[in-house]
């Protein structure tokens, strides 16, 4: 699309082209001017200036002091990081998520976190008809689902803090965790066990177990779980199941490039 058109289009989608066009055209030089900037993606000082302070006030463009000219932060690349992070993760953990749903037949997933939540990012559906209903993409709460307990017991402790404290602690069922001292004892006993439960706390009748998935920095991105009825459930199978959840994430991180998997 032309710069010229972008007056044609409605406000939001201009706002968004204007802003990536700025980004092109700052990608494009390691700093720049705003007047030369302006020039260059036909935009008056005053459009650009704004869009460049709320930018920076975002973290992905900083401001050289004596120059006063602009440049991009490295957040873009933290971005695009995490996104290639994740299609490696994705492709590594898809073997290991087919082996385990051949041998239970249940429901596997990938999980990541996504702001205040989690976000399935992978799925195996269940071979059984009375199964968990759900989709890559959705969104769940981080406190009362396994995964969401895996990725606050081995998150960084300022990060888990800031967390709890901005949590809502929403009412799914009855067995639902509501208040953060409760949450931190469960995140203790998740990391002293080696896995977190969901014992239809996000769902009625559904259990669900997790475990942690570290990439080659020893930092947890990823939580992977089976699902289950109650029905189903047998503190046997709960075994067996959380020995194929370890194997699976040791075999995953271990592609990722971490070796010391402690579990």
């Amino acid at each position: 699309m032309a710069l010229a058109d972008l007056d044609k289009q409605p406000d939001s989608v201009s706002s968004v082209l204007k802003v990536f066009g700025i980004l092109q055209a700052l990608g494009d030089e390691r700093e720049i001017g705003i007047t030369e900037l302006s020039q260059r993606v036909m935009m008056s000082k005053s459009t650009v200036y704004r869009f460049l302070q709320t930018m920076k006030s975002l973290g992905y463009v900083d401001q050289e002091g004596e120059s006063e000219k602009y440049t991009l932060t490295l957040k873009l690349f933290e971005l695009g990081a995490k996104a290639l992070q994740n299609v490696d993760l994705i492709r590594s953990a898809d073997i290991q998520m087919r082996e385990i749903s051949r041998l239970t037949r249940e429901t596997i997933h990938l999980g990541a976190l996504d702001e205040d939540g989690i976000v399935y990012i992978h799925k195996i559906d269940s071979m059984y008809n009375l199964r968990m209903h759900s989709r890559i993409g959705r969104r769940n709460p981080l406190h009362s689902t396994a995964i969401g307990k895996v990725l606050l017991a081995w998150g960084e402790q300022n990060d888990v803090d800031a967390l709890l404290a901005d949590m809502q602690f929403t009412r799914s069922t009855e067995h639902t965790v509501m208040d953060a001292p409760s949450l931190v004892k469960v995140l203790d006993q998740v990391r002293s066990q080696g896995y977190g439960e969901d014992n239809e706390e996000q769902e009625q009748g559904l259990r669900c177990i997790a475990v942690p998935v570290f990439d080659r920095f020893g930092v947890v991105i990823a939580g992977l779980s089976i699902s289950f009825p109650t029905i189903r459930f047998s503190e046997e199978s709960k075994n067996d199941y959380v020995a194929m959840l370890h194997t699976a994430a040791r075999n995953i991180s271990e592609q990722l490039g971490y070796h010391q998997y402690p579990f």
